[in-house]
Formats: structure tokens, C-alpha cells, sequence
């Protein structure tokens, strides 16, 4: 009886209890721009940028259909500003940062 009450109980909390959501692609590519981009880039809707060659990320799908940068991205950006390091991102991390680069138009 009392195992039988104990099982529910925990089969009740558990039930009721919310789960830890994994990030959403949107948070892991924001934490890519802030692990990334950050040192020189504004990440946000209103900062601006560290270096003032580097233009802020929510304004680059002014420049390029935010899409279009996939390519680029997989194949690497050697351009940009002088400071800007060469660097090259596997297809998740392509997703993630553009799905967060959407989140800023």
C-alpha cells in the first residue's frame, strides 16, 4: 500500500514537475555571437559595436539576405575588418546563428 501511494506520488511529481528545455537553436546561435562575434560586434537589438568597423549583427540583413549567409559562412569568412578572425561553421552552427540573426531583423 504504501509503495503502491509512493509510486504515484513520484509518477505525480514528475508529471507535474517542468522539464529542462534544451536551448533552442536561436539561444545556442546567440551564444555563438556572444562566444564569437561579441569582442568586436553588437550581438543585440540596441548596443553598439565595439569596434566601429564592425557593423552590428542586426543590421546585416540589410546588407545580405540573412539566408544568403550560410554559404559564406560554411566556406569561411576571411573578409570583414582588418581584426576580423577567419573562422569556419559546421552546418548546426550555421543554423543556430542564423536562426538567431532572423531573431534580429
Amino acid at each position: 500500500m504504501l509503495r503502491s501511494a509512493l509510486r504515484h506520488g513520484l509518477i505525480g511529481l514528475l508529471l507535474t514537475t517542468p522539464v529542462l528545455a534544451a536551448p533552442t537553436a536561436e539561444q545556442r546561435g546567440k551564444a555563438f555571437a556572444q562566444a564569437n562575434c561579441a569582442r568586436c560586434h553588437a550581438i543585440d537589438r540596441v548596443s553598439a559595436s565595439r569596434l566601429k568597423a564592425a557593423p552590428p549583427l542586426r543590421t546585416l540583413h540589410r546588407r545580405y539576405p540573412v539566408e544568403a549567409l550560410g554559404e559564406a559562412l560554411a566556406e569561411g569568412i576571411y573578409t570583414g575588418h582588418a581584426d576580423m578572425p577567419a573562422f569556419e561553421l559546421n552546418p548546426d552552427q550555421i543554423h543556430d546563428l542564423l536562426s538567431y540573426l532572423k531573431t534580429l531583423e
